[in-house]
């Protein structure tokens, strides 16, 4: 590690870091003090100092103990949402992983100056539910990971078509009447009619994602298998795979 920080080239130095910063994408600050400490200790034991091999292997033990299964399938599952939100482009994708204690990530970049209505709402909506779409298109059933907890695909995905029903003005009942995010989630176990509504517009959705999906299976199964094989793609590279194998496939 001394003698990477030691380059006299700051590019050299940045490339060297890169794949580190990569490999930390999706974990949080004390993901990698963890790792970092217990690379440490391992050194230490070893007698000798803390080397950039030590640190990456640290940083990249959860993506090569991951069962070849299951790494194919969160694979699957990132490259639909990475898919999908190529082919609306609302969003930059920046980078697409895999392996970490979520699973997997794509991470982008909203684009400015986009018209945000009801169309981008739902194109949200389907980016959201994409990951489980292509799951089942590819396995014929889905996982539990895209549900679970607040920050989850199938959260997410219900807070944005609540949104557009309550909200953006963009509801098929009272369209006008804006209701406070607070009370949404009360509302959806009590409003029978909204909580309707709202699962309408994610099966709607569903659907969208699934029929992009199906047009591009061969470059979701293209960018699948990439990304099983080196777990972190960026979005450039995402991108160049997309268009290549969209071409050759169209």
């Amino acid at each position: 590690m001394d003698n990477v920080l030691r380059s006299s080239n700051q590019s050299d130095v940045s490339a060297a870091l890169k794949p580190l910063a990569l490999a930390a994408i999706g974990m949080t600050g004390a993901d990698i003090e963890r790792l970092i400490r217990e690379a440490r200790q391992n050194a230490r034991r070893g007698k000798r100092s803390l080397s950039y091999d030590d640190i990456h292997k640290a940083l990249t033990s959860g993506q090569r103990d991951m069962p070849p299964d299951l790494r194919w399938r969160i694979a699957v599952h990132e490259a639909g949402h990475a898919l999908v939100w190529t082919v609306f482009d609302i969003g930059i994708v920046q980078t697409v992983t895999i392996g970490h204690s979520s699973g997997g990530l794509v991470q982008t970049e909203i684009r400015e100056g986009l018209i945000k209505n009801e169309q981008w709402i739902n194109q949200l909506i389907a980016i959201a539910l994409a990951g489980q779409a292509a799951e089942k298109m590819v396995f014929g059933n889905a996982t539990a990971g895209s549900g679970g907890h607040e920050q989850s695909d199938l959260a997410r995905a219900t807070t944005l078509a609540a949104d557009a029903e309550t909200s953006l003005g963009f509801g098929k009942v009272n369209p006008l009447l804006y209701r406070a995010i607070g009370q949404k989630p009360s509302a959806l176990v009590v409003d029978r009619n909204l909580a309707g509504h709202v699962h309408e517009r994610l099966l709607a959705a569903e659907k969208m994602a699934h029929d992009i999906l199906s047009e591009h299976r061969e470059p979701l199964l293209a960018l699948a298998t990439r990304l099983a094989e080196v777990t972190v793609l960026e979005g450039d590279d995402v991108r160049a795979l997309l268009a290549k194998t969209m071409r050759s496939s169209g």
